[in-house]
């Protein structure tokens, strides 16, 4: 039996020691962070591509025991924990949502999929216990004899970069006509055309018995390289992605995160979710804070926590994410600031360590995002 008190590994811990990676805990987990460098992988995902290990990250089906196609009631299910619509998500497709709480704060946010007889989930790492713990409480209320399963006998890896398409249509030609957010089955790997870098790419559900074996041949292309969760991170902050536990929370709703858009016309009339009269006026009368682009206007990074100001010295936001963008060729950072001070071009001072530093608002994201959109 493993030991609780030490970090889980992936079924690609072996590997990435083999490949040199400093391994660091993340989430209660032991995780690469980087290989030869958080510079050298960020730079080589933009310009080729990266294999980057995701298997920390928790997936769970959602069915109806017994039932061929359960994916409608799973749908109706799911619907109650968030303001996603999910009952007209096409078939072999995915969306992202978020699961809120009764006060409208966004308990984690996850990726959605239509396989057919039943919905698959993917949550994040650090809240796979509260999610699970979540679903198992809400879903079987809304839909009895509803089963939630974490599939444990599965890894997820994610191929990210300009050439993810080439490298996987060489074993996979069917691939090249996937469209963003599409997803399918084939020799039992779960491939959808989808990612946390911005840039175009596909994360790959694999069973654990196999997904070393595969991850070698993928690492076998001239174009692959491995990248750790610390060019992850670089890549997601130049998209203006947000990561749980700094950029969301339970405190804050979808609406203040620029999570709008995941909440369709028909939901913001119906309603039906935990938090939804908090999530609705904030729709209709704006809330009193937004997640903001951070622009720093010197070269030094500002950090998480870091406390911004306006120009009459009054507090008005906190970074959320920052760091340095190797693509942006500076520092570049998000945050919450007030309603009244989120426009672009806002002039804004950031407090690090005893000094004050100029720092602009800015537009999400700082690079532009590469999707496969428009591919069929």
């Amino acid at each position: 039996m493993a030991d609780p008190s030490l970090p889980k590994t992936t079924p690609l811990h072996k590997l990435h020691l083999e490949l040199g990676a400093r391994m660091v805990s993340f989430a209660g987990w032991e995780m690469p962070i980087q290989y030869e460098g958080v510079m050298a992988e960020h730079i080589w995902c933009r310009s080729h591509t990266a294999l980057f290990d995701v298997s920390h990250m928790s997936i769970i089906d959602i069915e109806l025991e017994g039932v061929g196609d359960s994916f409608e009631l799973a749908a109706q299910a799911l619907e109650t924990v968030t303001p996603a619509a999910v009952g007209n998500l096409g078939l072999n497709r995915q969306r992202y949502g978020v699961l809120t709480n009764d006060d409208g704060g966004i308990i984690d946010d996850l990726i959605i999929s239509n396989r057919g007889g039943l919905l698959t989930v993917v949550v994040n790492a650090g809240r796979s216990d509260v999610d699970l713990a979540h679903l198992n409480t809400h879903l079987p209320a809304a839909v009895p004899g509803l089963v939630i399963n974490h599939r444990t006998d599965l890894a997820l890896i994610a191929l990210q970069g300009p050439e993810a398409v080439s490298v996987l249509a060489r074993m996979f030609p069917a691939v090249s006509e996937m469209g963003f957010l599409d997803y399918v089955e084939v020799d039992n790997l779960g491939i959808s055309r989808s990612g946390y870098t911005g840039e175009d790419g596909f994360e790959i559900i694999v069973p654990n018995q196999s997904v070393e074996e595969f991850a070698r041949s993928l690492l076998d292309q001239a174009e692959v390289h491995p990248a750790g969760l610390g060019a992850r991170d670089t890549l997601r902050l130049e998209a203006g992605l947000p990561l749980y536990g700094q950029d969301l929370n339970e405190q804050i709703s979808p609406v203040e995160a620029g999570l709008k858009w995941t909440i369709p016309k028909s939901r913001r009339v119906e309603g039906g979710f935990p938090g939804d009269k908090r999530i609705l006026d904030e729709i209709v009368l704006g809330p009193e804070r937004q997640r903001v682009g951070i622009k720093p206007l010197g070269r030094r990074p500002v950090r998480e926590h870091t406390v911004l100001y306006c120009a009459d010295g009054n507090q008005v936001g906190v970074v959320t994410s920052g760091g340095f963008g190797p693509t942006v060729g500076g520092p570049v950072a998000m945050g919450y600031v007030d309603s009244s001070l989120a426009q672009p071009g806002q002039a804004l001072v950031a407090e690090i360590r005893g000094k004050t530093a100029a720092v602009e608002v800015c537009p999400l994201a700082f690079v532009p995002h590469k999707y496969a959109r428009g591919v069929k």
